[in-house]
């Protein structure tokens, strides 16, 4: 096959669709990735798991900071004379003056049933939303994020206490898959494209830290959606005695309380209907603990107050 394919990704949700284009003999002129970043400390530099990945198939990976006024870049991109683009959650607006730089366009897989969750986030957003059913979207960019024309949607059921690292994965398995066929159709002129209902869009805009603030007043459920959708980055929290604690998997209870206070020895919380049971927590700078250790050494006992800590 000689059709010249840059791949733009980041993120670990990236890498199984990469991996399945190299395996299915698809051929990667370049691959795009963001820059490495300094660790907290600034003592390393972390290379993203695509930038990692691609190394280990001596791909040519490329790292510019931002694409848009960068004419070195757009040349060098200009004269691969490109069959056809394909990005993964690489975390970088397309410039405009790019999109016509590669015969087939530019193909995006987002994770979710566009028009629903665009934007940075549709994983997180749609656990915290508690949906019980997501999937992926095969698109082709435009101008607008996440508004261009779709060749296809495939659904997935949201498990019992799935998490967002687990959604991801299986979502990542699931595009791995179907970007195939449309590869094919797409290289054998069969691809249909259909334009988005705009008017039933929802947005999924970028999770911030302080969105990990656990208010105990929400109801049980919602409380739970926060702590898997927001697993394992930034992570649901609260604070106790100016310290913080991430819980990181927790289930619903049937039990009932003032909203914040431990009203089990098992470590039940009341919530603004019921209560959630914890299963695992991370004290700040700790490593994690499953309940049943972390009980035998915290201070927090049933009856204690939460709320404001």
């Amino acid at each position: 096959m000689n059709k010249k394919i840059v791949f733009m990704g980041t993120s670990d949700f990236a890498v199984p669709i990469l991996k399945s284009l190299y395996q299915n003999g698809y051929p990667i002129s370049a691959v795009y990735t963001q820059p490495p970043k300094k660790s907290n400390r600034g003592q390393k530099i972390n290379k993203s798991p695509i930038h990692i990945f691609s190394e280990t198939l001596s791909y040519e990976v490329r790292t510019p900071f931002t694409l848009q006024n960068n004419d070195q870049e757009k040349e060098y991109f200009k004269n691969l004379e490109l069959d056809l683009v394909i990005v993964v959650a690489y975390g970088q607006i397309i410039p405009k003056k790019y999109l016509n730089l590669s015969k087939k366009g530019f193909i995006n897989i987002h994770a979710s049933q566009l028009p629903k969750w665009r934007g940075a986030a549709p994983i997180q957003r749609s656990l915290m939303n508690l949906d019980e059913e997501t999937g992926i979207s095969i698109m082709k960019i435009n101008e607008k994020m996440d508004e261009g024309p779709i060749y296809d949607t495939f659904s997935m059921q949201i498990g019992k206490n799935q998490n967002a690292q687990d959604l991801s994965e299986k979502l990542a398995k699931l595009a791995s898959e179907k970007i195939l066929n449309c590869l094919e159709d797409i290289f054998e002129n069969k691809a249909v494209f259909k334009n988005q209902d705009h008017n039933i869009a929802t947005y999924a805009k970028k999770i911030s830290k302080s969105e990990g603030k656990i208010s105990w007043k929400e109801d049980a459920n919602k409380i739970i959606g926060k702590i898997n959708g927001l697993y394992p980055f930034p992570g649901a929290w609260f604070s106790y005695k100016g310290e913080r604690y991430k819980i990181l998997k927790a289930e619903f209870s049937n039990a009932k309380g003032t909203p914040g206070i431990i009203i089990s020895e098992n470590f039940e919380i009341a919530c603004g209907d019921f209560s959630i049971k914890l299963i695992e927590i991370q004290r700040e700078g700790k490593k994690s603990q499953n309940i049943k250790e972390f009980i035998l050494g915290t201070k927090m006992k049933k009856g204690t107050d939460l709320n404001n800590a």
